[in-house]
């Protein structure tokens, strides 16, 4: 089974995340900021990230710097997902080695859709 680790600084957004990954046939981990997510990534990586931008001890672009210099950190799917959408922050968000990028609110055929175009179909249509 394929694993996706959620990392958001709202439990509402986890929640919601997790039942949405869940019904895709991922196996499913959560992180309420970039550290802590990064500790669960040094135990074992997962196949795939959806990463918000603004939290609190460390941020999602943090985060995804730490992770691509980790070993084998150059593997997993991220999909950043924020409130923000100016063409600067995108652009950051690539650049730092984000896979793609998704905007809040978000919905199934939404993130479905993203991991696909990233190179991870999930499982119902993998």
């Amino acid at each position: 089974m394929r694993t996706c680790l959620i990392v958001d600084d709202s439990r509402v957004i986890r929640r919601v995340a997790r039942r949405i990954l869940e019904a895709l046939d991922f196996q499913v981990e959560e992180a309420s900021d970039g550290a802590e997510a990064m500790a669960l990534c040094r135990d074992r990586l997962p196949d795939a990230v959806l990463l918000d931008w603004n939290m609190p001890v460390m941020d999602g672009l943090e985060f995804l710097h730490a992770l691509r210099r980790e070993p084998g950190g150059e593997r997993p799917i991220v999909v950043l997902c924020t409130t923000r959408n100016e063409p600067e922050h995108i652009a950051a968000a690539l650049a730092a080695g984000a896979n793609e990028y998704i905007m809040k609110p978000f919905d199934g055929d939404i993130i479905e859709a993203k991991f696909a175009e990233a190179g991870l179909p999930f499982g119902r249509t993998a």
